[in-house]
């Protein structure tokens, strides 16, 4: 069954058992009522006609005197202590009721009776009679009118009931078509981006908020998000596959240089080897950056816990100084703590740092300071620079400002975009300002702990 008949179904059937249990409690209800005060009034007009009975004078005939106290609608009697009928009287409109059997009560009876599918009130009380004898007097006074009442109002509410039906059911559909518009939008749009290949929106109009309007809205985004990925994964694999395909021609040319003549010239051995172990070292790193840079942020495992900035740049610029035998200069601030993650900070540094030392000859700055409630590392160059054109591209994946001089440097154009994928999982930002012939400063903004 579909999901539009299944919605349908389900509301309409819910919708009319509602209807029906509440009609079926107003029915009770108003029965109840009525039925109570019918009987109440019963009851005090069978006190009256008791209270009357008893204070009556014994020289009035019992025939005249149950005739008088008749009720307008029952039946009146008195019955001896033998059972046997003395005296009854009862109305025209009631003629059913001589036919009923008489008893003999020895104590107060009160009920409710049904004579000829009729609802009538029975009382019955002992009282001394004439001449001193014990007798039973009876009434038995007509409550149907409440019962009548109770039919005519139960006819009527269903027929409320089943006109009701129809446009409960026209609601469930209209209510279905609302619900189930939205879904079959989403499931039409699904299969033309599974036929079309490509990546396509739910129109969402001006309607209002609700969960339909932002499932639509999630979707929407959820195919931006997909697309955009889509597009950064054919660009990788493309640059992936351009950039591999350059080690691999050049290993394989010095391999063949290596069989031709290695043998016979020592220099032309040892200048293919060198070749080849560079650009073997220039693919490790390079499939170690795009592994990386393949994990989602939440498996990079971050530790955050307290760092001193001082410390980690006093031994990383020692480290690079003996390393690299260049001039690293550091200006730092007093003592400042971050909440960071030690290693993953260091590798960004080393990032940073190692591209100032190869795209620079001159003495390198490293700065640390305090700003509000922020860190501000700075690693500071006079290299060959940036074009100002440049710098929002700087982030992507194996893009290199100069190419040539890249490779000779060797780097790979993952670095400044392993860096930025460090600087968002430790809560970091990058900022480069760079002029070309003049030198590039790299900012890291991390906030204090």
């Amino acid at each position: 069954m579909k999901l539009k008949n299944k919605i349908l179904l389900y509301t309409s059937v819910l919708f009319i058992i509602l209807l029906i249990v509440i009609n079926s409690t107003i029915y009770f209800l108003f029965k109840n009522i009525m039925v109570s005060a019918e009987i109440s009034g019963a009851e005090k007009e069978i006190e009256n006609i008791v209270t009357g009975m008893g204070s009556a004078n014994e020289s009035v005939a019992t025939n005249e005197l149950l005739r008088a106290y008749v009720p307008a609608d029952g039946k009146i009697q008195i019955l001896g202590s033998d059972g046997k009928n003395i005296a009854s009287s009862v109305s025209p409109s009631e003629q059913e009721l001589v036919k009923t059997e008489i008893q003999f009560y020895p104590r107060e009876i009160k009920k409710e009776i049904t004579v000829e599918d009729k609802h009538y009130y029975f009382y019955s009380v002992p009282m001394i009679w004439k001449k001193g004898n014990l007798v039973n007097l009876q009434i038995t006074k007509s409550i149907q009118p409440a019962y009548d009442q109770s039919e005519t109002l139960r006819t009527i509410l269903l027929a409320v009931t089943f006109i009701a039906t129809l446009p409960v059911v026209a609601s469930s559909r209209l209510m279905t078509k609302l619900i189930i518009t939205p879904i079959q939008t989403l499931t039409k749009t699904m299969k033309d981006i599974m036929k079309s290949n490509q990546f396509k929106r739910i129109p969402l109009g001006n309607s209002e908020k609700d969960e339909l309007y932002q499932m639509g809205e999630t979707f929407n985004q959820m195919m931006d998000l997909l697309e955009t990925n889509f597009k950064k994964q054919e660009q990788f694999i493309a640059n992936a596959s351009h950039e591999l395909k350059t080690p691999l021609t050049v290993i394989e040319s010095y391999a063949g240089l290596l069989k031709r003549r290695g043998l016979d010239k020592p220099e032309v051995f040892h200048e293919s080897v060198d070749a080849i172990r560079s650009e073997a070292v220039r693919m490790r790193e390079m499939t170690e950056q795009l592994l990386q840079l393949a994990r989602p942020e939440e498996s990079w495992n971050v530790n955050f816990h307290p760092v001193q900035l001082n410390e980690i740049l006093e031994r990383i610029v020692k480290s690079f100084c003996q390393a690299y035998h260049r001039e690293i200069r550091l200006i730092s601030d007093d003592n400042i703590t971050v909440t960071s993650d030690e290693q993953k900070l260091k590798q960004l540094l080393y990032i940073i740092i190692e591209n100032a030392i190869k795209y620079s000859e001159e003495e390198i700055k490293i700065t640390l300071k305090k700003e509000k409630k922020t860190a501000i590392i700075s690693v500071i160059d006079r290299g060959i620079g940036i074009p100002k054109e440049e710098l929002p591209k700087i982030f992507d994946r194996f893009y290199r400002v100069d190419k040539a001089r890249s490779r000779k440097y060797g780097g790979t154009g993952l670095g400044l975009s392993l860096a930025k994928e460090i600087a968002n999982a430790i809560s970091a930002t990058i900022d480069i300002d760079s002029s070309p012939g003049l030198g590039t400063s790299v900012s890291i903004r991390l906030p204090l702990g």
